[in-house]
């Protein structure tokens, strides 16, 4: 029997609902859980007390009978870029550290109009500029698997707080991956929906027109259910009588290429599974469509970064200027980037044009290819090679060194770049106790599709764990 940690958002839920726990025993247990955990430095804001009195109020809520939100009592942690009100909004730089917007972004308004409860702020890499959740400021997010190494990023500890317990789900945000690369390296289901399908408003942007809010749990249930919360949509679809409706594309000439020689053994298994399972699998080359991975992807956010920043700046009314942000950065590869693209590396109007375009045959490539192999979705490992240790500058992929920004967007840059939807989840642990995620890349506004292959993978490849926290903690 799973403990209260361990529930995913609808066994709670259910069980606050047929009174068979409160929701304040439930938060108590979470509160404990956090405490039990807090070394693995998932959470940047957190008030214990607020969340206990939110729990009591729920409680009596349900005793009046008016409470039947779907996400009714459900704490969720969102991430340090996402607004909340009433709590910091600092994205994982000094400089913010005291901005404490006055109204929530508009996915927190939509997720707690539905009931759930605010869990606090969950640490990030600074600024969202990276992958490994090193923050110079907070200090690291703690893969909770094994301490010593990263939990992904930058939603690293949306992540962390999901996968210790310490709350059910949580909200982070996704611009090359940042979503779906904790989810995958700490055993979780993360999804990165179609860009523009959830109301992007109070988020410290990187890049507007790749930014996008994503959902991360225990279970593709659970972020089906987030995602009909996030996008106001609750189209349904038919129950799946049988896997072979599903058609996937297999990129081993591309997307495959370089997996690390531990993570093989967990992920080509996983793919036979699905195959054994009934999905029909097919062959891709995506070497025939030469603009599916743009050049210098990077040109868009580094473009969009410093004018999206100030407007929200303006916008919230944040007594705080642009310059003041970048003197305090304390990340150094943070410092590094941002130098960059302040200066000698700055985007041009033109070349930022021109990756538009490029950005637009992505696009097109990605609806061409499925189209033409007649597949629901592409098919792939989310990360290539396991979490690596704290601080490591590089790692093998394939028979590359590779930094590590590199290394872990590779598979889930094309995606985020196209705007297409985008879901890891669970495939199995590595030899040393470390997870991996196998990712679905489908056509754009495909989502609900994404999401019920999804959770047939998941039916199927029975992947999901709890890690051993007291071996790690």
């Amino acid at each position: 029997m799973p403990t209260l940690p361990q529930l995913s958002v609808v066994e709670a839920k259910g069980a606050i609902d047929r009174r068979e726990i409160s929701c304040l025993e439930y938060v108590q247990a979470l509160v404990e859980q956090q405490t039990k955990t807090e070394s693995l430095n998932g959470s940047v804001h957190f008030n214990p007390d607020a969340l206990l009195q939110a729990a009591r109020a729920h409680d009596e809520a349900l005793a009046a009978q008016t409470s039947r939100m779907p996400l009714a009592g459900i704490p969720l942690a969102i991430k340090d870029n996402i607004d909340c009100a009433g709590m910091p909004t600092a994205a994982g730089t000094a400089a913010l550290r005291d901005a404490v917007p006055r109204t929530n972004a508009p996915v927190v308004a939509r997720v707690t109009a539905a009931g759930a409860l605010v869990a606090g702020k969950a640490n990030m890499h600074e600024l969202a500029f990276g992958c490994t959740n090193d923050n110079g400021f907070f200090g690291p997010a703690r893969n909770p698997y094994d301490a010593s190494r990263i939990p992904g990023g930058s939603s690293g500890g949306s992540a962390v707080l999901v996968a210790s317990g310490a709350v059910p789900a949580s909200l982070g945000t996704d611009t090359g991956g940042s979503v779906r690369i904790p989810a995958a390296l700490c055993g979780l289901v993360g999804f990165r929906p179609t860009h523009g399908r959830y109301p992007s408003a109070g988020v410290v942007p990187i890049s507007p027109t790749r930014d996008t809010v994503g959902p991360i749990a225990r279970t593709v249930a659970d972020v089906m259910l987030l995602d009909e919360i996030l996008s106001g949509s609750s189209s349904a679809l038919p129950a799946v009588d049988d896997t072979r409706e599903f058609r996937l594309a297999v990129p081993y000439s591309t997307l495959w290429e370089g997996l690390s020689p531990d993570a093989r053994p967990v992920l080509e298994p996983a793919l036979q599974k699905l195959k054994d399972a009934g999905f029909e699998l097919v062959d891709v080359d995506l070497r025939r469509y030469p603009f599916f991975r743009s050049q210098k992807s990077e040109t868009i956010p580094f473009f969009e970064f410093s004018g999206a920043v100030r407007r929200y700046l303006e916008t919230g009314g944040v007594a705080v200027t642009f310059p003041e942000i970048v003197a305090r950065i304390k990340s150094p590869d943070v410092i590094r980037i941002v130098g960059d693209i302040l200066g000698a590396g700055a985007i041009s109007a033109t070349e930022y044009a021109q990756a538009l375009v490029a950005r637009e045959q992505s696009r097109t490539s990605y609806a061409a290819c499925l189209r033409e192999v007649n597949a629901d979705a592409l098919l792939f490992p989310t990360v290539l090679v396991p979490a690596c240790s704290i601080g490591e500058q590089t790692v093998a992929v394939g028979s590359e060194a590779l930094q590590v920004f590199a290394a872990y967007t590779r598979n889930t840059e094309p995606g985020s770049n196209a705007g297409v939807p985008g879901i890891t989840v669970p495939a199995g642990l590595t030899r040393e106790g470390l997870p991996l995620g196998l990712a679905l890349d489908g056509a754009p506004h495909s989502d609900r599709r994404i999401l019920q292959i999804g959770k047939e993978m998941e039916r199927v490849l029975c992947a999901a764990t709890f890690p051993r926290l007291d071996a790690h903690v």
